[in-house]
């Protein structure tokens, strides 16, 4: 219990629907299994107690090899818990679907996230606005999310509102999410894209209404902008990114990433001092352009 009292129980502690019904799931599912594990784990004790050497008076049956009531116990539990656990599987698939729009008489807020090397970017379509490693929204809204990486698979989490959903290049995955009560929580990403993965965190921010509005207008007031010069520069790798605000974002950013027309830069090279070779396919052609730097920094760029 020393060990575990560092853990963080978000999963166990949900603010939203959705992670609210996959606690209950979760403790159904233990507490059925434990009508397995429960009385196997008494039964050893029991039979080690009884049957231990010095109790002469247990009772010694050497012919014994059968028995329909332990058979009947044996097969009937285990096959009433994977029943049990079957329509709960199916009635939850369908439920708790990220892609299904939760029921509310409120109008949902869209955000675009992109899985970055080793940072998410947040794109508002609405508010026209774009944040990296820390995203807003107001609490009792609906919340959905559009999702895809421009990098190597990724996953998208935010334990305290519930549902992981990866985010792969080349397409988009959406995932629908509410909190109910304002706050801060935290998100990461939960599948493993390399030497900054233990950075890839983010804020999650749920707000009163007025509080949201007050953020964007923050957000607005940024002095960077976010197109496609910009975003070539943000898709480097990078740890540990700081928050940034940008308070104009190109409005086909999240599509040409889908679209894999905005292909980050790719950096390769030996070191700070030495050479640098840069790799980047031009949209909507097929070129592919090389330069390379020397240590001056001027680029020498053959196309083909």
């Amino acid at each position: 219990m020393l060990l575990l009292s560092g853990c963080q129980w978000a999963v166990l502690d949900p603010k939203g629907p959705i992670g609210l019904q996959e606690r209950s799931i979760i403790i159904t599912a233990t507490v059925l299994m434990l009508l397995v594990v429960g009385p196997v784990i008494a039964l050893i004790l029991i039979f080690a107690w009884r049957y231990r050497a010095s109790n002469e008076k247990a009772d010694y049956r050497p012919d014994w090899s059968h028995s329909n009531r332990i058979e009947a116990v044996v097969w009937l539990i285990p096959c009433f818990i994977i029943a049990a656990l079957g329509v709960i599987t199916w009635r939850s698939s369908h439920s708790l679907d990220p892609y299904r729009p939760l029921d509310s008489q409120v109008k949902p807020i869209r955000i675009d996230a992109v899985a970055l090397d080793w940072k998410w970017l947040f794109i508002y379509p609405d508010e026209k606005v774009a944040t990296v490693n820390q995203v807003a929204f107001p609490a009792n809204v609906p919340v959905e999310f559009h999702i895809t990486s421009a990098t190597v698979m990724n996953a998208f989490f935010i334990p305290q509102l519930g549902s992981q959903i990866y985010a792969m290049a080349g397409m988009q995955t959406q995932l629908h999410l509410l909190a109910n009560e304002p706050g801060t929580y935290q998100g990461l990403s939960s599948n493993y894209s390399g030497e900054g993965f233990s950075g890839m965190t983010f804020k999650a921010i749920a707000l009163p209404r007025q509080g949201f509005a007050a953020w964007v207008a923050q957000v607005k007031a940024a002095h960077q902008t976010l197109g496609a010069e910009a975003y070539e520069q943000l898709a480097r790798p990078s740890e540990n990114n700081p928050v940034a605000y940008y308070s104009q974002v190109q409005p086909s950013l999240f599509a040409d990433i889908v679209a894999r027309k905005a292909v980050p830069l790719a950096v390769l090279g030996a070191g700070p001092a030495g050479p640098h070779i840069r790799v980047r396919a031009l949209a909507g052609a097929r070129t592919l352009q090389v330069s390379l730097l020397k240590d001056t920094g001027s680029p020498a760029t053959r196309s083909n």
